[in-house]
């Protein structure tokens, strides 16, 4: 496999050095982000996929304190008497019946789709075609509510999705290079809070991250050493 001069530049071996906490880690890994866009910064985890042979399902949403640096495409999926509520809270596309049947024909331009409960009962039936993107609302993640206005502005303003593999592998961003080192470690604070309740709504022994790791979207990885046991 080829690799670019710019990637040879990078430093090797970093898996092989031992954990550090993040406060540590970020002036490294902004230095190796030497790609011209600006890199995201970005978490894996590796949980204990497996308790008493019951695989563990970790699915929720986080408000990230210092945004994440994105600018989603949001669409709202409601009768028309809410529709107002949607527009004035920053919904891009804001729709009815005649909304979920451009959904139906292939008409997908958001990356975020909000519902009220009466219209989810409609929008359910495109499951095969919102399913496999990712972008069927559920109550969980917030998405399908009354309260559209917060449903749409949480959306918009930085909200990060949890969500296990079946691998037991998270991915998630806390951001960009050029947010600066508090935001960053904010956001990881908050992603670290979601996932201690998780642990807590899973009734989950022991450890519930084996691991974890950080690097840019053009960067290396490096071991990352957690504030607190999870």
């Amino acid at each position: 496999m080829m690799t670019s001069k710019r990637f040879k530049k990078l430093p090797e071996k970093t898996l092989e050095l031992q954990p550090e906490s993040i406060d540590k880690l970020l002036g490294n890994i902004k230095k190796n982000c030497t790609a011209k866009f600006d890199e995201s910064i970005d978490l894996s985890f590796q949980i204990n996929n497996k308790q008493k042979k019951n695989e563990i399902n970790i699915r929720t949403v986080v408000n990230l304190p210092g945004g994440n640096g994105k600018k989603v495409k949001v669409a709202v999926v409601c009768e028309d008497t809410k529709s107002t509520d949607a527009k004035s809270a920053g919904a891009d596309i804001v729709g009815g019946d005649d909304f979920i049947e451009k959904i139906k024909n292939g008409e997908i331009n958001f990356e975020k789709l909000i519902c009220t409960p009466s219209m989810m009962v409609k929008l359910s039936k495109l499951g095969k075609i919102l399913g496999p993107k990712g972008l069927m609302p559920n109550p969980k993640l917030g998405s399908v509510t009354e309260d559209l206005k917060k449903a749409v502005i949480d959306a918009k303003s930085g909200q990060a999705e949890i969500r296990n593999d079946k691998d037991g592998n998270i991915g998630v961003s806390i951001g960009k290079k050029t947010f600066t080192d508090d935001k960053l470690i904010n956001n990881l604070n908050a992603i670290l809070d979601i996932l201690e309740k998780e642990k807590i709504n899973n009734t989950i022994k022991g450890d519930l991250i084996k691991s974890a790791y950080i690097t840019s979207t053009m960067g290396v990885s490096y071991k990352l050493k957690l504030s607190k046991n999870i």
